[in-house]
């Protein structure tokens, strides 16, 4: 049987006016969030289990504790926390959040639930742009890597053994961070991504951070907060690594000071604006800086470059959050 091409023509526009009136699928959203400023940081209220600071999701709920603004947008938009441009206060005021996902939700999409719970509770409103920015690319020096290669991952056991005691535990399944203090002797911390660290202060009064299981692009990510641009892992070399970096007293609370923490006795400073590491005066002299001096001893080099970023700028923003 032949169909005229009217009738076609209007199957087709029916088709296309059906298509058009479907109402699009609504983006996921909390079914019901409390949003709390933090008390001060406890440690001792950590290891008691009172306080607790990161992220931990279920099936059901999203527990987080003790996260800035800046850390917030960062886990929202999947971003590193250099592509976030916007006001100073926005790595200091921590919060606490408890939220119930809907039925059915995965923990796949409590980032897409964060940009809701920011745009509707905090009035967050950001645009992207692109633009060349100065950065440090991590690359092999002349003389090569003088890494070693991370030992293979052990058997895991059935049964997940017991935290040691004293140990404090942030997140929850990945991103767990487990931290026991040694004795006086610094801490050590351990990681499933990451494995196990130590980092321990020499008398001198530099930090000693020894890790057994680091990707270059991790650890281009942890050397990115002691300086004034983000650091790009370009090495190309894969896998993981045995890292050891001796770190000053002044990296530390510049670090300290970027994430928005106080040290006491730490004399004041003016703060740092977010996403941009370090004051522009900070990296003045490379060839003096810890920093520098740690990473060609690993036989690497930070190279200043400019390379194209996208970034997220943050257009307004309340600072604290409507009522619960």
């Amino acid at each position: 049987m032949r169909i005229p091409l009217g009738a076609i023509a209007a199957i087709l526009a029916l088709a296309v006016c059906s298509a058009l009136s479907q109402t699009p699928a609504a983006a996921p959203a909390f079914e019901v969030a409390s949003v709390k400023p933090s008390p001060p940081l406890d440690v001792n209220a950590i290891m008691s289990g009172k306080m607790h600071v990161g992220m931990k999701t279920d099936a059901a709920r999203v527990d987080i504790g003790f996260m800035s603004l800046a850390d917030l947008i960062r886990i929202a938009y999947r971003v590193k926390p250099y592509q976030i441009s916007g006001p100073d206060w926005m790595g200091a005021q921590r919060f606490d959040i408890q939220a119930k996902m809907p039925d059915g939700a995965s923990t796949d999409q409590v980032p897409e639930m964060l940009q809701a719970l920011l745009a509707d509770r905090f009035k967050l409103v950001l645009h992207r742009d692109t633009t060349e920015h100065p950065v440090y690319a991590l690359i092999v020096g002349k003389g090569g890597s003088k890494l070693k290669e991370s030992a293979p991952d052990p058997a895991v056991d059935a049964a997940p053994a017991e935290p040691p005691k004293g140990a404090i535990t942030i997140g929850s399944g990945n991103d767990q961070v487990q931290i026991t203090p040694q004795g006086g002797q610094g801490v050590a911390i351990s990681s499933a991504q990451s494995g196990k660290m130590r980092m321990t202060m020499s008398a001198e009064g530099t930090m000693q951070m020894a890790m057994e299981k680091m990707t270059m692009p991790a650890l281009a990510d942890a050397l990115s907060p002691f300086l004034d641009r983000p650091v790009i892992d370009m090495t190309g070399l894969k896998g993981n690594y045995q890292v050891t970096l001796d770190l000053s007293m002044a990296d530390l609370m510049t670090v300290a000071r970027t994430s928005g923490f106080s040290i006491p006795g730490m004399p004041s400073m003016p703060s740092i604006p977010v996403g941009s590491g370090r004051p522009a005066d900070a990296a003045s002299d490379p060839s003096g800086s810890a920093i520098f001096s740690a990473v060609q001893q690993l036989g690497l080099k930070l190279d200043p470059q400019k390379q194209p970023m996208e970034r997220l700028i943050v257009d307004h923003l309340e600072k604290m959050p409507t009522e619960n």
